[in-house]
């Protein structure tokens, strides 16, 4: 049987990818700290190991005591724009935690390594994104993130080490964590509405970005280690229609039955604009049908309105308060 340690697994994509995995016949065994994922987002018949990839001697247990096929490596703390405040923080569990990984994975000899990268690696002024462009990161989540890229590049051909490198972007729908309150903006705004308070927006609501709905997301990244010639690819994977924040805030008001009550807030440093190609993903894995955005942020009302609002998450290890944005504060 095949095995498969996805780490983030009880997190929002992570959680999708383990169970499509499971779905494929994988044995899957996951990886959480739960502290931006929930148990309760678990697919069934997993081996759930509750830790951090930042422990070393629990990931060498994991290691050692299963024999691992594929690493799926979703595991990180993906808040672009708080990343400029919590830099140590950041680069702890964005960057030294995945090369814990790509270490014992060197060293056990598994067969791919698949990681979640993302959009951030572009930079601004990159549109629409292309997989050949020259990466520029302006935060050091994008930074973290290259930096993975990269050293996944070294072990190849140091090592011999395969990997599949995914750039999503915006990927909202169930399993989504809406108590977040400093990242997945869908999420954020539903929140509101069914806490009775103002959808929040930075800036004038202008800047866009192309929103993916997680069913057409998930399936690629977990049946991906089956398609040998994306070994050592990176591919961009999402949607491909961008829409502005203020379309999007309008969106939700009318699937929750209400009007759009929203207060902008001053703008926060951040590319204006987002959006990718996605033609060598289709040309390795095929043409997905693109769920529409009004498709899938009913989908994931459906889902919110059974499970109700979460209390919003306050991160308390600030680095840098200096220039930090409204409502972001303790």
């Amino acid at each position: 049987m095949i095995t498969s340690l996805v780490t983030g697994g009880a997190g929002f994509i992570g959680s999708h990818v383990a169970k499509y995995c499971k779905m494929s016949g994988h044995k899957v065994i996951i990886l959480d700290d739960l502290s931006g994922g929930f148990e309760d987002n678990l697919p069934g018949d997993v081996i759930f190991v509750k830790g951090s990839i930042n422990d070393v001697d629990l990931l060498k247990q994991i290691f050692t005591n299963h024999n691992i096929d594929y690493v799926y490596h979703l595991a990180a703390y993906a808040a672009e724009g708080l990343s400029h405040f919590i830099r140590r923080f950041n680069y702890d569990n964005n960057l030294l935690g995945s090369i814990n990984l790509i270490n014992l994975s060197v060293l056990h000899k598994i067969k791919c390594f698949v990681f979640t990268s993302s959009i951030a690696v572009y930079g601004s002024g990159q549109v629409p994104m292309k997989e050949e462009m020259i990466p520029d990161p302006e935060d050091p989540y994008g930074i973290a993130k290259y930096a993975v890229e990269l050293d996944l590049k070294a072990a190849n051909k140091t090592f011999g080490l395969n990997y599949i490198i995914f750039r999503p972007h915006n990927v909202y729908g169930e399993n989504q964590n809406i108590g977040d309150k400093y990242r997945n903006v869908i999420g954020i705004f539903m929140n509101q509405v069914m806490s009775g308070k103002k959808m929040t927006i930075f800036g004038d609501g202008e800047q866009t970005r192309a929103f993916s709905y997680i069913g057409d997301v998930a399936p690629f990244i977990a049946n991906s280690v089956n398609i040998e010639k994306a070994y050592n690819e990176i591919f961009n994977i999402g949607s491909n229609k961008p829409y502005s924040v203020n379309v999007l805030a309008n969106l939700v008001a009318k699937e929750f039955g209400t009007i759009p009550a929203i207060t902008y807030l001053e703008p926060r440093k951040e590319v204006i604009h987002a959006f990718s190609t996605h033609s060598k993903a289709e040309e390795y894995f095929g043409k997905v049908k693109e769920t529409t955005i009004e498709e899938g942020i009913k989908k994931m009302a459906e889902w919110v309105k059974s499970t109700g609002s979460r209390t919003p998450v306050v991160f308390k290890n600030i680095e840098i308060k200096e220039s930090l944005p409204a409502g972001w504060e303790l």
